[in-house]
Order: structure tokens, then C-alpha cells, then sequence
């Protein structure tokens, strides 16, 4: 499978800050709006939509438009400047309205700390611009949000080539959700370490686990690595310990949500699962994740909040329905890894390591 450059390529008056022939979140100068890829319709159909409001923005990161948390923090950023391109009062109204859009940005979803780590920085930019006037302040905010996406795409690759340095010749490797470009800037954090360790030379190929309820595995990472080149194949989630069992699977890299300050690791439901198993089989487990991602000011894993999510994201795919009316469903979109079970967090500051004690402090003044 190859993309058609022209079916994929985001609809913006510039060219895309992602650096990649698709984009999950852009931003058109041109208009002020914010452009995302509809990653619900994927594999089977591309469709970019535009969004014109912060709280359309808001709406789409909670309806999974956009997905992934260094993606919906660049959709938050881009929706603070979109604010200020709108906002023409004084500086006390402009300070009110940027609130107001923060919050609503920041409620979307709580579990994915780089969502309030982008509104908590472009509202520091904000207290900066208020006094410009208003097209100094549209000018500002946007060059700040830019600029959390650029830093995005330049931490996937920085972080991509420290993991690439620890994966072996030859290894298959199993992830678990979509940590590439369309949960990032471009590039992506787990994708990343796969695509730089084939940028170096070395043989690989990727189990991709379909992740249910949202099948993220199955539909968005099968579509970025098919269309690279990079040999894949989709399992079940439930096949995972099965072709551990067998010596199949030689290394495990996959993105995060959330980082406590111990090294526990927020990621999509079924992350702690593939943890214990490559644990139990002796096989390397580790995260890709950006600094934004860390969170020092929450102590462990205990602490993360974890989202639930709708019944019918798994009683129901499309409109096909799986679970009898009236039957309950159990949805926490995501699960903790103890740190002790975490071989490595590769980040673009450098690496440590929790299952040996290291915890991210020791990279905080990098």
C-alpha cells in the first residue's frame, strides 16, 4: 500500500508543519482554522475537516477526531491561537475569553497531560500578548503554537533514534494502540523508534495489536506502517501472549499518555497487559514518549486520572452491535504499567530507565 499524495495531503494554504505526507492537526493562516484528519473514517476513507471555534476543537478531541495526547495538545495550542485571531476587545476581555477556551480545551479529555501542559503554555503566552494589539496577539500566539508543534515533530525523532538504538537486527515488535504520526506532531513516539530503527539499517516488522474497544492498532497503525513500507501484520489483543509463548515477539515499544513522577505509565487500556506478558517472557518493554508527556507534579500511577468512555464504543462497531440492550460495558479508555515492569522510557532529553529505580527527575533539568 502507498498513499496517494494528493488524497492524504492536509488542505492547508502552507505546507504542513508535520513534515509527513498526512497530518492528524494543522493550522490554515489563510482562514484561522484548525484542520485535523478524521481518524475515526480511517482506513477507509480521508476526509480533513476544519474547525473555525476553540470549542469545536474542544469537541473534536472529545469525539476522537483527533487522538493521541501530543496531537490533541498541538489541537488545544491551535485552538488558543484561533481565539486570539478572534478576540479584538482589550486585554482584560482577551484574558477572559483565552480562560474561558483554556478550560473548555483542557475538560476534553483528562487523562493525557500534554493537553493541559499546551493550554498551560499558551496561556503563559497570553498573559505576554494581552496588551499587543490585536494582530500582534494573533501573531504571537500562533508563532507559540507553531512552535509546540515543531518541538513535537523534533522530540519524535529524537526520541525515535535513542529507542532505534536498542532494537535488535531482525526483531518483530509489538505496539499497542497508535503512538505515530497521526497521535503526534509527525514522525511519532513508538512509530518513530520503528521507523528510525529501519532508517538505520536494521531488518524489522511490527505485530500491531487491533487495541479494542476503537481498534487504533487495527485501523490507524497497519495504515501508517503499510503505507511506509514497514512489514506489519494486525493481531487481536488476545493473541498477544500467545505469540509471546512461541519466542515471536523480541521487543515492545509503545507511546504514553501520561508519566508519573515514579515511572508508572498512563497508556491505552491493554498496555498494562502487554507489560506483564513481556515481562513474564523476558522481552524488552518500553515507552516513547515526549517530556511534555511527564508529569513530576503527580507522584505514581495512582493518581492518573483515567477517562471512561461511552457503552457503545464497545457494544457497537459502526453499526454492527456486539452486546445485547441492556448489558452493560465497562470502558476506562486506559490502564497503568507499574514502572518496575518499564525497561526503558525513551524521551527526547534522553533515556532512564524505571524498572532499574531511574525515574524522570533525573532528566527534568535537561
Amino acid at each position: 500500500m502507498r498513499f496517494d499524495s494528493d488524497a492524504v495531503r492536509p488542505p492547508i494554504s502552507r505546507a504542513p508543519l508535520s513534515g509527513a505526507a498526512y497530518s492528524a492537526v494543522e493550522y490554515d493562516p489563510d482562514d484561522d482554522t484548525v484542520v485535523m484528519l478524521d481518524q475515526r473514517l480511517l482506513p477507509t476513507r480521508i476526509e480533513y475537516l476544519r474547525y473555525t471555534k476553540p470549542d469545536e476543537v474542544a469537541e473534536a478531541i472529545r469525539t476522537m477526531v483527533v487522538r493521541g495526547a501530543p496531537a490533541i495538545g498541538i489541537a488545544a495550542a491551535y485552538g488558543m491561537a484561533q481565539l486570539a485571531a478572534q478576540e479584538s476587545g482589550d486585554a482584560a476581555m482577551f484574558l477572559v475569553a483565552n480562560g474561558v477556551a483554556g478550560r473548555v480545551l483542557s475538560e476534553a479529555r483528562p487523562t493525557a497531560v500534554n493537553l493541559a501542559w499546551a493550554v498551560a503554555r499558551m496561556a503563559r503566552c497570553a498573559a505576554g500578548a494581552a496588551k499587543l494589539s490585536p494582530a500582534e496577539r494573533r501573531a504571537t500566539m500562533l508563532a507559540e503554537a507553531e512552535a509546540i508543534h515543531r518541538e513535537d515533530v523534533a522530540a519524535c525523532r529524537a526520541m525515535g533514534a535513542l529507542g532505534a538504538l536498542e532494537v535488535p537486527d531482525g526483531a518483530t515488535i509489538l505496539t499497542h494502540c497508535n503512538a505515530g504520526a497521526l497521535a503526534t506532531g509527525g514522525y511519532g513516539t513508538a512509530l518513530g523508534v520503528i521507523r528510525a530503527a529501519r532508517e538505520a539499517g536494521k531488518r524489522v516488522r511490527v505485530l500491531a495489536d487491533e487495541t479494542r474497544p476503537y481498534l487504533q492498532g487495527a485501523r490507524l497503525t497497519a495504515w501508517e506502517l503499510a503505507a511506509d513500507g514497514i512489514d506489519v501484520e494486525v493481531i487481536t489483543d488476545s493473541m498477544a501472549a500467545h505469540f509471546f509463548q512461541r519466542g515471536a515477539i523480541q521487543f515492545v515499544v509503545v507511546g504514553s499518555d501520561r508519566i508519573a513522577a515514579n515511572g508508572d505509565v498512563a497508556n491505552k487500556i491493554g498496555t498494562y497487559g502487554v507489560a506483564v506478558l513481556a515481562h513474564a517472557h523476558g522481552v524488552p518493554f518500553t515507552v516513547a514518549a515526549p517530556w511534555s508527556t511527564v508529569d513530576l507534579r503527580t507522584p505514581t500511577g495512582a493518581e492518573i486520572p483515567i477517562e471512561e468512555r461511552s457503552r457503545d464504543e464497545v457494544a457497537r462497531i459502526g453499526n454492527t452491535v456486539l452486546v445485547p440492550d441492556g448489558v452493560g460495558c465497562r470502558h476506562p479508555a486506559f490502564d497503568v504499567t507499574p514502572a518496575r515492569l518499564v525497561d526503558a522510557v525513551y524521551t527526547e532529553r534522553g533515556v532512564f530507565r524505571p524498572a532499574r529505580g531511574e525515574t524522570p527527575s533525573a532528566l527534568a533539568r535537561r
